[in-house]
């Protein structure tokens, strides 16, 4: 219950300050308003606690906004109601959600969904992830305001990024048999069932690459050698006139800096880069020599603690999402299975966004190549 009430009131705390036009303006094409993340929690919550365990949809009858594939992302934000009242209804809804698991009984308690606390744990982490997601809108917001207001305010580093020549620190894992995958009731049906794998050798690096390796690739001409990149990528690329991290822009001087949620700021050179998408990583390790890791190679090594700052950006990893012998869509049907598409790449770890609901080694993120909003980097892996 403590853990539950702190991912709501963490969840909230995101829309003070925000106005209604923030809440539920979409700033972004691969994002929902934020205000819908906001009440698509409550919304899920409701769901399972009363619609599936009690068979009562008071307040989930009207699944036309609030279940995704009802409803398309740009006919969200104009359909949303106004934040206050939001922000009210679902304090009520929520403490009267945490009352019912706090006091549950049988025969509800003897509902299957109440096993070792799964339900408890699935609406935890699903806040979890939509936390993050709002994080990603707040950062949007902030590369609009930004970049509107630019020309009037602008923003010089007082350290100007400095590129730094790619070193291989690395690590060898043996060729062997490892386990991989998670158990309930924390983990997501992708998760399960846990097995094992067999990995040849590989040399994986100990950290993510950082800033000043990145700005290296940059200043190397990799945005513009097309040698480096897949088919699909160089095209992506040259459609969008990619040439940089999404949150990265440079001054009157071409120094570069960042922006986040809180605006503009110094990149450090140590730091390691994101907002980069699966097509980027791929060509800067092609660039670098090397290739990404497939998830178990990334898994394996986090398990054996061998690698470092796992948890700074999300890591883009080879292969894409599929589902492991033995899977289960549970605890509805088509919980994964629209993902298992040959599209969704895995990204292994946890940005500085992301709830501790979630940082375990055998969470599987999934994204498209083009997406690089989401505080996602890469390591590289040497064979």
């Amino acid at each position: 219950m403590i853990r539950l009430r702190a991912i709501q009131n963490k969840t909230r705390k995101l829309f003070e300050g925000m106005n209604d036009i923030q809440y539920r303006l979409q700033y972004h094409h691969d994002l929902s308003p934020a205000g819908w993340y906001l009440s698509h929690g409550i919304f899920i919550e409701n769901y399972w606690l009363h619609e599936v365990i009690q068979g009562d949809n008071q307040f989930t009858e009207d699944k036309s906004l609030f279940l995704a594939r009802n409803c398309p992302v740009p006919q969200r934000g104009p359909r949303l109601p106004e934040l206050k009242a939001t922000v009210e209804t679902i304090l009520e809804q929520q403490d009267n959600n945490d009352l019912l698991l706090m006091e549950k009984a049988p025969p509800l308690s003897d509902h299957p969904l109440f096993k070792d606390e799964y339900i408890e744990n699935f609406i935890i982490q699903h806040y979890a992830r939509h936390y993050e997601s709002i994080c990603m809108v707040l950062n949007q917001i902030a590369l609009k305001k930004h970049y509107k207001d630019k020309k009037d305010h602008p923003y010089t580093p007082q350290v100007p990024l400095k590129s730094l020549a790619l070193i291989k620190n690395i690590t060898q894992i043996k060729k062997g048999t490892y386990p991989v995958g998670g158990e309930l009731p924390f983990s997501y049906d992708n998760e399960l069932p846990a097995h094992e794998i067999q990995l040849d050798d590989f040399f994986i690096a100990n950290t993510p690459v950082t800033n000043a390796q990145y700005l290296l690739f940059i200043e190397n001409r990799g945005y513009s050698s097309k040698e480096f990149w897949s088919e699909s990528g160089w095209q992506w690329r040259e459609k969008n006139n990619i040439q940089h991290p999404e949150h990265w822009s440079r001054d009157n001087n071409e120094q570069w800096y960042g922006i986040n949620n809180l605006g503009p700021f110094d990149l450090n050179a140590n730091d390691s880069v994101y907002g980069i998408s699966h097509f980027e990583a791929s060509a800067f390790a092609r660039w670098a020599g090397a290739r990404l890791p497939h998830e178990h190679e990334w898994e394996t090594a986090a398990r054996l603690e061998l690698i470092k700052n796992t948890t700074n950006v999300w890591e883009w990893c080879e292969n894409t999402l599929y589902p492991y012998d033995g899977f289960k869509d549970f605890p509805y049907e088509e919980s994964s299975l629209e993902c298992f598409d040959n599209k969704h790449y895995v990204l292994k770890g946890a940005s500085v966004f992301t709830r501790h609901e979630i940082k375990r080694a055998s969470f599987r993120n999934h994204y498209l190549a083009h997406q690089r909003h989401i505080f996602a980097g890469l390591r590289l892996v040497f064979d």
